[in-house]
């Protein structure tokens, strides 16, 4: 790519089904760096605790929770990846949390390549307390 070019104009050039991608991995790592930094357990119970927080249907419920503070950007990128042509479904999700969830995925895929890594943190803290809550 360019030098000089916004890192915002480059991750907005990129699918929302290719943020959705990336977004996938990035929360996903992130969610599991918390479960290992606040406990040494076995890795089946990391695996329980990380897949209720990143599945589809508590991603799509935290976003109903959360749209309404995103920013005007964020919302256009949610939007975007929530709108994007999904050619598969989450097993247990209906197609509507899965297009949420996928929206979800796509912004954190552009925050991750716009560098906005205290963003993305916020929205995990933010994922987590609103998965424990529902405990």
């Amino acid at each position: 790519m360019a030098e000089g070019i916004d890192k915002e104009v480059r991750a907005s050039s990129y699918s929302p089904l290719a943020l959705a991608f990336l977004g996938d991995s990035v929360l996903d790592l992130h969610v599991k760096k918390h479960y290992v930094l606040k406990a040494n357990m076995q890795s089946q119970k990391y695996h329980s605790l990380v897949t209720r927080v990143v599945s589809a249907v508590n991603q799509a419920a935290f976003m109903d929770h959360i749209e309404a503070e995103l920013s005007e950007e964020e919302k256009d990128i949610y939007h975007r990846g929530r709108n994007a042509s999904v050619h598969t479904r989450a097993k247990n999700a209906t197609m509507a949390e899965y297009k949420k969830a996928t929206g979800m995925e796509a912004l954190t895929g552009y925050l991750y390549l716009s560098g906005r890594e205290e963003r993305i943190e916020e929205l995990v803290r933010e994922l987590l307390r609103f998965t424990e809550a529902d405990d």
